[in-house]
């Protein structure tokens, strides 16, 4: 509702292409340039490598080697984008949505019934949380949990996850992209209420099997290895019939390489209109196309390497949990500098500035030492403002980011001249 109602009127009337060309019209091109540049980090550090990792997981379940099936998957995706574009990636994304519901619905029908229905799965949950000292019953099904929890304390859920879902849903060139490509405002509004809609299925296509893959471990039903991100990829080679198996597999594969051939999009358009473009503004189409491939190449090259690190920083999470975390040290000052600059007209480009780099200076800050933390490379004392800065929630470091940034740009506007009304 925020992307359709209130940012899309004003990307669609400002005519702009980008999400960073945006913020240059608002403040200046430094903001433009700080937009461009995190953008593209944060498609290294989650999109890119994620979608790749995950699409390998898939392959090193099916017994191909992790590596092989990260390079067949960055080919396979490579040339799809080549040949099919944006339009390519929008329509095979609707069409995979409903595979997807499709597999997602048949994982839990046979996952349920190696179970022996869901009073089955509820009986396996209970003899194995009794015997717990960590996880409980409710801890599977309730999403309200308390303020200490370690992984989705109810104050994050509540107070940081929107400031995640603003920078993701209403700024991000991956996601913008695509309503920008609608013809007019009430379309790409009624594109954003169903995909709102949508989002209601991920209880049904990650929850609820998530459950089920845990009840099937703890039966020895499925070998998990330890490893929770191979639930999924294990209960379709398991318990799907052959048939259903090959479609659904087929189908994850699909999403996951248009997930990722959406981002080379959204890489190459942010490279060559934000970086090429600007500095060559003679370029022809034609080179401009040439010079964004290129760029997605290095970008994924960028990408490979990093999966090692992101691997040592998942220990003892999901990639999931590894995704929304970095996210969150990423998001709230693109977030502050969007929300402030529509909704305030004192906001000027000084105050925007300022507090970009200095909550992309506290972000990188915690993503940097929460990776020397974890492999133990540099641990600091407990009690220390060090020690709590770095293992306090990061939904509710989203939160202090987000307050710190908006305080800055703030603080620093009224120091500065106003912006003209225009």
């Amino acid at each position: 509702i925020l992307l359709g109602w209130v940012f899309v009127p004003f990307y669609i009337k400002s005519g702009v292409f980008t999400m960073p060309e945006f913020l240059e019209r608002r403040y200046n091109s430094s903001a433009r340039t700080y937009l461009s540049v995190v953008s593209i980090l944060a498609y290294v550090l989650t999109k890119i490598s994620i979608t790749i990792f995950a699409g390998a997981l898939v392959f090193d379940v099916m017994g191909v080697p992790f590596w092989t099936g990260a390079v067949i998957v960055v080919v396979a995706t490579g040339i799809y984008t080549v040949f099919g574009g944006l339009r390519a990636v929008i329509y095979t994304d609707m069409m995979q949505m409903f595979v997807l519901l499709a597999g997602s619905i048949s994982i839990t029908f046979f996952g349920l019934q190696a179970l022996g229905g869901w009073d089955g799965m509820m009986s396996v949950i209970s003899e194995a949380t009794s015997q717990s000292d960590v996880l409980s019953r409710s801890h599977f099904f309730n999403l309200w949990r308390p303020s200490d929890d370690p992984s989705f304390p109810w104050t994050g859920i509540l107070f940081g996850a929107p400031i995640l879902g603003v920078w993701y849903w209403c700024t991000d060139q991956f996601i913008v992209q695509r309503v920008l490509s609608a013809k007019d405002v009430s379309n790409a509004r009624k594109g954003t209420i169903f995909g709102g809609f949508l989002k209601l299925t991920p209880i049904f296509i990650f929850i609820v099997p998530g459950i089920i893959a845990y009840a099937l471990s703890q039966q020895g039903l499925v070998d998990l290895q330890g490893n929770p991100d191979k639930a999924l990829p294990a209960i379709i080679t398991d318990f799907l019939p052959a048939g259903l198996k090959g479609l659904v597999l087929a189908g994850l594969l699909a999403a996951l390489m248009s997930s990722l051939s959406s981002v080379f999009n959204s890489c190459s358009t942010l490279f060559t209109i934000d970086f090429y473009k600007k500095y060559r503004p003679q370029t022809s189409e034609k080179q401009l196309v040439w010079v964004g491939q290129l760029a997605t190449v290095v970008l994924v090259a960028i990408s490979l390497a990093w999966i090692p690190m992101m691997r040592a920083m998942m220990e003892g999470s999901s990639f999931y949990q590894y995704l929304q975390s970095v996210q969150a040290y990423i998001s709230p000052p693109i977030a502050a500098a969007f929300l402030l600059g529509l909704f305030f007209k004192r906001i000027n480009a000084k105050g925007a500035i300022f507090s970009l780099w200095t909550g992309f200076a506290l972000g990188m800050f915690r993503l940097v030492f929460e990776y020397l933390m974890g492999e133990e490379i540099f641990v600091p004392a407990d009690g220390t403002l060090l020690h709590t800065l770095i293992t306090t929630n990061f939904l509710h470091y989203a939160i202090f980011l987000f307050l710190v940034c908006s305080a800055v740009m703030i603080g620093v506007s009224l120091t500065a001249p106003a912006h003209s009304a225009e």
